[in-house]
């Protein structure tokens, strides 16, 4: 079988299974499928953009994204949560290959131990916050896949370095990307991104954009995470619509 037609049966059982998990999770009103249901979307979806010689169009991703933040809010409405979500490190997870949220009910909440992150239900042991997986996780984990290693054995300075090149050459998804790291800040200048995004968006969904960003400023929290060590926290996201220029400000939170 070609390497072709395999990644296109790949993608139509991702998409499948997402769409009759999405479907079950209406019926039965559960959020643990709501959330299952967009993880194989997500995959189906990127991966049908990043295949050879396949490109969806934005509108799908934009849609598909559209609908995870939906589903996402109201689960943050449900459990009343208002706090910036924290991007975990490895050293608090229980795979330190995954990447996860989480949401705290309250200011400075002390971090989840790697066993609490273990359990695959929405709600830590204590009860005191959420767990989510991130917008941009499975974005993530194709930036690792292109440059042919964990974000986990990488650094800040290896970030410095080929970040750039991965984004503007290798993916193509954004002209040019600029880091600034200051003390416990990191600032991503980006320029030129694929994903159709605007300011009014953060009207539609604001606990979701609080807490987890937009689906790119996602992605690169997941990055960060593993190859600072530190919890991320997305502090603030600006979009310069008129010179197409996404500032993104990043903190590095010390327990």
């Amino acid at each position: 079988m070609r390497k072709n037609d395999k990644i296109n049966i790949l993608i139509s059982v991702l998409l499948i299974l997402g769409f009759i998990s999405l479907a079950l999770s209406i019926l039965y009103l559960s959020s643990y499928l709501i959330i299952l249901s967009l993880s194989f979307i997500f995959w189906g979806g990127i991966l049908f953009y990043v295949a050879p010689s396949r490109h969806v169009p934005l509108l799908f991703l934009n849609a598909t994204a559209e609908s995870a933040e939906n589903n996402i809010e109201r689960v943050l409405t449900e459990f009343n949560l208002t706090e910036k979500g924290i991007y975990l490190p490895p050293k608090n997870l229980f795979d330190p290959e995954k990447s996860l949220v989480f949401v705290p009910k309250i200011q400075k909440q002390k971090l989840p131990e790697p066993e609490e992150t273990r359990i695959t239900g929405l709600l830590n042991i204590n009860h005191n916050g959420l767990f989510l997986t991130p917008l941009g996780f499975a974005l993530s984990e194709i930036f690792e896949h292109k440059i042919g290693r964990s974000f986990t054995k990488t650094d800040l300075s290896f970030l410095e370095k080929n970040l750039s090149m991965l984004l503007t050459e290798e993916i193509g998804i954004v002209e040019n990307i600029e880091i600034v790291a200051q003390n416990s800040k990191i600032t991503l200048i980006i320029k030129g991104s694929i994903f159709e995004e605007d300011n009014t968006e953060t009207i539609k969904f604001p606990l979701t954009y609080n807490a987890l960003g937009r689906l790119l400023s996602s992605s690169l929290a997941c990055v960060l995470a593993k190859a600072t060590g530190k919890a991320i926290i997305i502090e603030n996201e600006r979009i310069i619509e008129e010179e197409k220029i996404t500032k993104i400000e990043y903190l590095m939170v010390e327990e």
